[in-house]
């Protein structure tokens, strides 16, 4: 439970982060359909995370996980679309994506050895 109390925290400081983006992206750079699809995706990491640490089963926890992972990979894609559009400078890609390939590493190892302990 420790390392899903990480995940937890870290997802939700991810969260935040996605939040500010959005916020940057719509206010200082006018973009309103990329900056919708990665708060969507970034946000929708941690909410799955939260609901996974209240499932009704092992299989119901790791089906959560399995989605955050998902929706990880998604705002993997998102963070590299709007750097190569020139929309997020190369200090804040580099720091949103080490954040999001971080959270990837976590769920997948918990993915792991939550299914080898079933």
């Amino acid at each position: 439970m420790i390392q899903n109390n990480i995940l937890a925290e870290k997802s939700t400081d991810f969260g935040v982060r996605i939040v500010r983006c959005y916020q940057f992206l719509t206010k200082e750079k006018k973009e309103y359909v990329l900056s919708k699809q990665i708060y969507r995706s970034g946000t929708s990491i941690g909410a799955n995370i939260h609901e996974g640490i209240f499932a009704q089963s092992k299989p119901d926890f790791i089906s959560k996980l399995g989605i955050a992972l998902k929706e990880a990979g998604e705002t993997s894609y998102w963070l590299k679309l709007l750097y190569r559009t020139d929309y997020l400078d190369q200090k804040l890609f580099s720091s949103l994506h080490e954040d999001c390939e971080e959270l990837i590493k976590i769920l997948t190892a918990t993915i792991k050895s939550s299914k080898e302990n079933q």
